[in-house]
């Protein structure tokens, strides 16, 4: 396994974070097609003998499933200190019209449940899960201190916006002495990169750790999604599989493919390779529902593209229209 910092942090963190929301009851209320504990567990294993000590859940999983699951998993694989444990807050958890948001009261009572899921006394990052527009910044970012300060979180951190946003909140934090955010999750691939105009500039001359999700474009890059054919069971089902498959994306793919035939590589792990070959980036996001899809990403580390074969990958790309903020 490779390490490296989180951002201007003292933390290191593998190359590589397990994404954790494949894993809860299937059926379930936010992502239907997870798998059950009991075919998680070879994942967890997996990792920590792979040594990924990066794991990211949030507490909007399926309302808390992936949380208890990834606690129960790493409270048996791994050793408290040696792992870097993320969740998220903010978005629906259950019914009632205080089940959400940013407000003081969530955010609190949301760290307090996600440390009783996880069986934690505290979270390393707590990212917020996206932006609430009923809350005021001011309110957010008094509460997350509250929270650091606690000691039940020790690295806050958001996820999705716009550059503005993370920039302003960011300013504010510094401004009243809080603890400024120290890594960004944002949507980051071959397919979408509208995030290198303005968010990846900003986070790469702040010291800002750049945890992508998505790096594969779920799972589109590595071919999930064929023009003919079945498609995978997650493809199929996953709300925002929709996403890519327009002719610019198939014109990526076929990119893709064409250095995976090159190197003796997979497209996925090319894929990942390519987020990975960007120094602003820190550890994208190994999402899988099939223990060989985690294998492949590990894989990914080994692959070292030509400036050359990256010029390629990146021609077909043009801009698009902004995703993933909401």
């Amino acid at each position: 396994m490779q390490y490296t910092q989180l951002g201007r942090t003292g933390l290191t963190v593998s190359r590589l974070c397990l994404g954790c929301m494949s894993f809860g009851t299937p059926g379930g209320p936010t992502h239907p097609w997870v798998i059950p504990e009991a075919d998680s567990e070879p994942f967890f294993k997996l990792a920590v003998e792979s040594g990924i000590n990066f794991f990211d859940t949030a507490d909007h999983y399926n309302y808390g499933d992936s949380e208890e699951i990834t606690g129960r998993m790493l409270k048996k694989y791994a050793r408290r200190e040696e792992i870097v444990v993320a969740t998220k807050l903010g978005l629906i958890v259950g019914d009632g019209p205080n089940q959400k948001g940013l407000s003081r009261k969530h955010i609190i009572e949301s760290v307090n449940s996600s440390l009783k899921r996880l069986q934690m006394d505290h979270v390393d990052l707590l990212y917020v899960h996206r932006l609430d527009p009923l809350t005021p910044f001011e309110e957010l970012l008094e509460a997350l201190d509250v929270v650091v300060r606690a000691g039940k979180v020790i690295y806050p951190a958001a996820s999705s916006m716009w550059a503005w946003q993370f920039a302003k909140l960011r300013e504010m934090q510094k401004a009243n002495g809080y603890v400024p955010f120290a890594a960004m999750q944002n949507f980051y691939n071959l397919a979408y990169r509208e995030e290198e105009i303005e968010m990846m500039p900003y986070c790469a001359a702040e010291g800002v750790a750049v945890v992508p999700w998505s790096p594969i474009a779920r799972g589109f890059l590595a071919g999930n999604k064929p023009k003919e054919g079945a498609a995978t069971n997650r493809a199929q089902t996953d709300k925002m599989g929709g996403l890519f498959g327009s002719k610019q994306d198939y014109a990526i793919l076929e990119r893709v493919q064409k250095i995976a035939a090159e190197t003796g590589f997979s497209p996925a792990q090319v894929a990942y390779a390519w987020v990975m070959s960007k120094d602003f980036v820190t550890s994208p996001i190994v999402g899988c529902t099939k223990l060989g899809q985690l294998e492949e990403a590990i894989g990914a580390l080994d692959v070292k593209l030509t400036a050359g074969q990256i010029k390629r990958l990146e021609a077909p790309y043009k801009s698009r229209a902004p995703m993933g903020h909401q």
